[in-house]
């Protein structure tokens, strides 16, 4: 996948340009990189993840291409509370499904949303983990997943063939 791709899977659940959003699990920043591009220079995104490293390597990736766009990089583990204002986005792309305790962590999730804030989720649809992606889920489970914890109104975005594990998809839940 490239960055176009990245983008397909986020731009259909982005109704706005701005705002205040955050990444969590961002790694070096794929999806991050098309946050800002497509939400544009009045955004202010805050990009989570425990690799320092990746972090640094993603902020100097946005300096370079999205320098109007406001990024606070935070080295954290997004299964605790983290020191943000209430949101109007969080993306997961590809990092909820290293973790079997879902509930916890979209709990978390909910709560730092503001009303009416969206959650869009990247994620490879299959219910079958393997070593490196061990707990994934397909969008009838992540559908039911998102119902259980509070979030209304879930959607497909949409798919997009994937190397690892047949497909991808995205899908955007309101709080």
């Amino acid at each position: 996948m490239d960055h176009n791709d990245h983008m397909a899977l986020l731009r259909d659940g982005l109704p706005m340009q701005g705002g205040l959003w955050a990444d969590l699990g961002s790694g070096t920043g794929a999806f991050t990189l098309a946050l800002a591009e497509i939400l544009g220079p009045e955004t202010t995104i805050y990009s989570v993840d425990q690799d320092a490293r990746a972090l640094k390597q993603q902020a100097q990736a946005m300096a370079a291409a999205y320098p109007r766009v406001t990024l606070h990089s935070l080295t954290a583990d997004f299964k605790r509370p983290l020191d943000m204002p209430p949101l109007d986005g969080i993306v997961m792309a590809n990092s909820l499904h290293f973790h079997a305790n879902k509930d916890a962590i979209l709990r978390l999730v909910h709560g730092a949303l503001k009303p009416d804030g969206r959650l869009l989720i990247v994620e490879y649809n299959t219910d079958r983990g393997n070593t490196w992606v061990p707990y994934p889920f397909a969008f009838p489970t992540w559908k039911a997943l998102a119902h259980k914890n509070g979030f209304t109104e879930t959607r497909l975005l949409s798919v997009r063939p994937s190397r690892f594990l047949g497909e991808i998809y995205s899908a955007a839940s309101l709080k």
